[in-house]
């Protein structure tokens, strides 16, 4: 980036950053009144930036850099991401949990994507609604996002009502293993499979027992690792339908994308050790949170407002039907 490009960028990247840094100042203030990160700052980082663009709109000076935020920061982030993905841990599960966490994914998304367009929402929100609840919550939502060209309104509004929800589970999927009748590892698994960030696979299983939140917190790995397939998936349709503009490598799988998956190659062969990985996941966390400041000054209530209701009830009934799903596979595969 020449010098010029830079001068541009850098008083909204200011901007998004001073937003961010009060996001991560309210997660610590709640972890130290309340134990956990209920709400994680990047979430905190979109309300803010909402109520900032709701208050005050950016000039041009401001513009170029919060661009850059949501869109390259977010690409840089996600590419960091696979230095923490081992191909290693994910084979240990066993083939046949492996196989099923992938079908589980499939029909989650295909489900979630029927729901969403039968509510009438844009083929561009069901898509990101349809991987947030299926795969990774949040972080799924801001891989996808740059790949299927998703607009800041549909970003924000899909992580605002799947982190809320994500809350609502935590608090509550404890209430199904008395329920259902779930043992320890059955528990586990649905924990895995159900709840968005690893956090809160841990905040939904530890207070159960260790043995819970080690087979939940490694189901949650390997759902995961389902991000790269969907992405590169997603990435193939999206060229397929620009093919005649370019035949180009990055119109068909994006650089950000070919950088997760050498990374996490690197890291399962060892290259990338734990020092570097202690530094690198802290990077990627906060080019994230950045970026979702970014895309909450992004944000026009009015249109958040319409859509509220039906993102809602998508949601809900795509984690429902998630939540079904992976019942069945625990019973299928007879888990103790």
């Amino acid at each position: 980036m020449d010098g010029a490009r830079l001068a541009k960028v850098i008083p909204g990247i200011a901007l998004c950053a001073t937003i961010s840094a009060a996001a991560i100042g309210l997660q610590m203030l709640e972890e130290h009144w309340t134990g956990r990160p209920w709400i994680e700052a990047l979430v905190i980082a979109i309300l803010i930036g909402t109520v900032v663009r709701t208050l005050w709109t950016p000039g041009a000076r401001w513009v170029p850099g919060i661009g850059f935020s949501a869109r390259t920061l977010l690409e840089i982030a996600v590419m960091l991401l696979g230095a923490s993905i081992s191909f290693q841990a994910v084979l240990q599960a066993g083939s046949g949990l492996i196989l099923g966490i992938a079908v589980v994914v499939a029909l989650a998304i295909g489900a979630s994507y029927g729901l969403c367009r039968l509510l009438g929402l844009p083929w561009r929100m069901a898509v990101l609604v349809a991987c947030g609840n299926s795969i990774c919550g949040n972080s799924a939502i801001a891989a996808v996002a740059p790949v299927i060209g998703a607009k800041s309104e549909d970003v924000a509004s899909s992580i605002a009502f799947t982190a809320i929800l994500g809350v609502i589970v935590v608090l509550t999927l404890p209430l199904l293993m008395p329920l259902l009748g779930l043992s320890l590892t059955q528990y586990g698994v649905l924990a895995g499979l159900t709840v968005y960030a690893v956090p809160q696979v841990l905040a939904a299983t530890v207070p159960v027992s260790m043995v819970s939140a080690q087979i939940g917190t490694l189901v949650k790995l390997v759902r995961v690792l389902m991000l790269g397939p969907v992405v590169i998936a997603l990435s193939l349709r999206m060229g397929r339908e620009t093919a005649t503009k370019s035949l180009s490598l990055n119109r068909f799988v994006p650089w950000f994308i070919i950088g997760f998956l050498g990374l996490a190659a690197l890291r399962s062969l060892g290259v990338i050790p734990d020092a570097i990985l202690g530094i690198v996941t802290p990077t990627a966390t906060l080019l994230t949170v950045i970026s979702m400041a970014a895309l909450g000054l992004g944000v026009d209530l009015k249109i958040l407002g319409r859509v509220g209701g039906r993102v809602t009830l998508a949601v809900t009934l795509s984690l429902l039907v998630l939540i079904a799903i992976s019942l069945g596979l625990i019973r299928l595969l007879g888990m103790a």
